[in-house]
């Protein structure tokens, strides 16, 4: 079971996340970090374990804002270099293929930020591509023909249930059951409601290759001494 640490970034800050309530983020206050500032909230994580990879999801990108490019820029200028798993909402073709084509990057294309599965369709074959399917408090969010055809779904697919992020609530093994079972030999990446170490083996029963965390890092429910011990189990 891979662990990715979540990093959500709004006027470029890490903000904590809440059920997918976009407006009530706040800029994170967590005890790996003295501030909020990408870098140093990424390099308290790393102070829990060595984490290569890092998600982020750009919300101002997302909702239509400028995106917090500096942000990204000072984050992939760590050591060592970082690989990141970046939503900023793209849903154009000249950007999205722009993004595939930066270093140590894979996009992430967002269900909710699709019209259509044009996208998708285009850049299917990338090695890079990630999809994630975005779940909301009302049901999923996007073009349905991305969540009913498998055969369009990329070798990474994220099923990201945001009315489980912060809730403590648990992952949603219901919806991830269902999705790995379409899914075939794809990589499933659970995101959201992650509580503790319990929570972690169960997915990893499941055969769900990855989590994406955050709030369990951050309140300590997950202790260094289990992230090496998960670690040790995934290699």
């Amino acid at each position: 079971m891979r662990i990715i640490p979540v990093l959500d970034l709004k006027g470029g800050q890490v903000v904590r996340a809440e059920q997918g309530r976009r407006d009530r983020y706040r800029p994170i206050v967590t005890p790996l970090s003295t501030s909020a500032d990408v870098v140093a909230v990424a390099e308290g994580l790393r102070g829990l374990h060595p984490f290569s990879t890092f998600y982020i999801a750009d919300l101002d990108a997302i909702e239509g804002r400028a995106p917090n490019e500096d942000a990204l820029s000072r984050l992939r200028g760590i050591s060592p270099p970082p690989e990141l798993w970046v939503d900023a909402g793209l849903a154009d073709e000249k950007a999205f293929a722009s993004a595939l084509g930066t270093p140590s990057l894979s996009p992430v294309l967002g269900s909710e930020s699709q019209a259509d599965d044009t996208l998708l369709k285009r850049f299917l074959s990338h090695p890079d591509l990630i999809l994630s399917l975005d779940f909301f408090a009302d049901g999923f969010r996007g073009p349905k023909a991305l969540l009913e055809n498998p055969d369009i779904w990329p070798q990474r697919v994220i099923v990201m249930t945001l009315a489980k992020v912060g809730s403590a609530a648990g992952p949603d093994f219901a919806r991830l059951t269902e999705i790995k079972a379409k899914a075939g030999n794809r990589m499933v990446i659970a995101a959201g409601g992650v509580r503790n170490e319990a929570d972690l083996l169960e997915l990893s029963s499941l055969c769900i290759a990855a989590a994406l965390v955050a709030t369990s890092l951050h309140d300590g429910t997950l202790t260094p001494a289990q992230l090496e011990a998960l670690a040790d189990k995934s290699s």
